[in-house]
């Protein structure tokens, strides 16, 4: 990876921080965004004493936010002339339904419209990369359920599993879609699922909900943050997946997502769904 330029959404803890950890070790520049200035500072620092001469540096994003993924993306475009890997593993799970300035509910715009806006708007810079590489932090949940194109954001009747599993889906399948998409070109893409992973992840919800999951991941066998993110890092930066794109990866290698995954009608409903959103 030396010599890498490579973004992490989300990178400020969990396997974000982990996955950035690594790659700067291996010789990226790497950025790290996260929407808390505090822990995104900590997150820096903790990485240039773990790895001497580290290139890491944190920039602010509550990519919930459509303007903030606008705002993002045209920093990246002024800071590097070229990207070589993205890295969309921002990530949250809402017990209340919670909507956004943009009235879109909030699993939803963190979890699937920023990783669709963020990367389209970075595909100049993927694409300027001798092979970019793009990567879709996505969940083995995504199996449980399928897309309501009637209510794609849980208005009518909402659950944080449903909603959560609902934009995991969106994630692989946006993948497919994308990949479509670059097939004439040097960049790909690929989801994975790292695994149910001792994280923080659900902390930004109240006590009983974090533990409630916290509970639910022990009792499921979660994995350390180290293991949750050696994905991630692989298809950051294995020679070997040069090329290979529109796949999903699990456990030990490449796997085959749910069934309802795999239409590519719905692909290009979801396609078509969120670039209405988008362009507002």
């Amino acid at each position: 990876m030396q010599g890498k330029t490579v973004l992490i959404t989300g990178g400020t803890t969990g396997i974000g921080f982990t996955t950035a950890r690594t790659l700067a070790a291996r010789g990226a520049a790497v950025t790290i965004v996260g929407r808390n200035p505090q822990r995104g500072e900590q997150a820096v620092r903790a990485i240039r004493v773990a790895v001497k001469g580290a290139d890491i540096r944190f920039e602010r994003a509550d990519l919930s936010l459509l303007d903030e993924n606008r705002r993002l993306a045209r920093i990246v475009a002024e800071s590097m002339d070229h990207l070589d890997v993205l890295i969309n593993n921002a990530g949250a799970v809402f017990m209340r339904r919670q909507v956004t300035a943009d009235n879109l509910e909030a699993t939803f715009a963190l979890n699937h419209m920023s990783y669709f806006l963020l990367t389209n708007l970075l595909l100049d810079r993927l694409r300027a990369a001798e092979a970019g590489r793009i990567i879709v932090v996505a969940s083995i949940a995504h199996q449980r359920t399928v897309l309501n194109f009637d209510d794609l954001q849980c208005a009518q009747r909402y659950s944080a599993r449903t909603a959560y599993s609902r934009s995991k889906l969106a994630n692989i399948m946006f993948t497919y879609a994308l990949a479509r998409r670059l097939k004439d070109s040097s960049v790909t893409v690929n989801a994975l699922h790292p695994g149910i992973v001792a994280s923080r992840f659900g902390s930004n919800n109240g006590w009983l909900f974090r533990n409630v999951i916290r509970i639910g991941f022990r009792l499921l066998g979660a994995v350390s943050v180290e293991e949750g993110a050696a994905l991630s890092i692989q298809l950051a930066s294995d020679p070997a997946l040069t090329g290979v794109s529109g796949r999903y990866f699990s456990g030990s290698g490449e796997a085959v997502s749910s069934p309802a995954s795999l239409s590519v009608e719905d692909q290009e409903r979801l396609w078509a769904a969120s670039d209405d959103i988008a362009a507002g």
